[in-house]
């Protein structure tokens, strides 16, 4: 039947094909924004732990000698008192052992030594990276479901930008020139390296 509001000689209107890779782009990129601090979160930390056996990624050793003020009493709960209170320390020990003239005392990150023979104070012991830290502690996931919700959350973002951005441009710039080309190359990488380290 024909259409009573259209004129005879007015031809039908054409539907536009729908535009799906702007859309695509545009989800694109609001997800890679929302994953923003989770990749930062992961790549420092995965650099850091990688490295795990030329340095320590969640703390900072420290070594300092201090000249001990005063002879170290015969009691060893006092002596132990009069040390901390020398170096300013206010945290309760875990343990005090004092023998003849050397004095040992146990704090939770730190632990000092007592020459009272050569009136010195070896303060032995380690500070915290506070951000690296933190992040090695989210990244390694241990014993927190909370946050392995976020973290197979992050894992599908990324496969699904990984997916989204070789769909995103056509023609020569995309998978039907070069995108196929460098996606191949990069999954090489991975297969390549356990070709030739002969795998675990």
């Amino acid at each position: 039947m024909a259409d009573e509001t259209r004129p005879a000689d007015q031809p039908a209107r054409e539907r536009k094909p729908v535009r799906w890779r702007p859309r695509l782009r545009s989800l694109h990129r609001d997800l890679g924004y929302l994953v923003v601090g989770l990749t930062f979160v992961y790549a420092c930390s995965g650099l850091a732990v990688n490295h795990i056996e030329d340095w320590d990624p969640n703390y900072t050793q420290f070594e300092t000698t201090h000249v001990l003020a005063a002879p170290l009493p015969e009691d060893e709960q006092e002596a132990a008192r009069m040390v901390l209170a020398q170096l300013g320390i206010e945290e309760q020990p875990s343990d005090v052992f004092l023998y003849e003239q050397e004095l040992e005392i146990q704090l939770e990150d730190r632990s000092l030594f007592v020459d009272g023979a050569k009136m010195t104070i070896l303060d032995r012991g380690q500070h915290q990276r506070p951000l690296l830290r933190l992040a090695n502690w989210l990244h390694l996931n241990r014993g927190k479901q909370a946050w392995t919700v976020v973290a197979d959350g992050y894992a599908l973002l990324l496969l699904f930008l990984a997916s989204s951005g070789m769909l995103m441009l056509p023609g020569k710039k995309g998978m039907a020139g070069r995108g196929w080309i460098l996606v191949l190359a990069g999954a090489a990488i991975p297969i390549g390296y356990v070709v030739l380290s002969g795998g675990p």
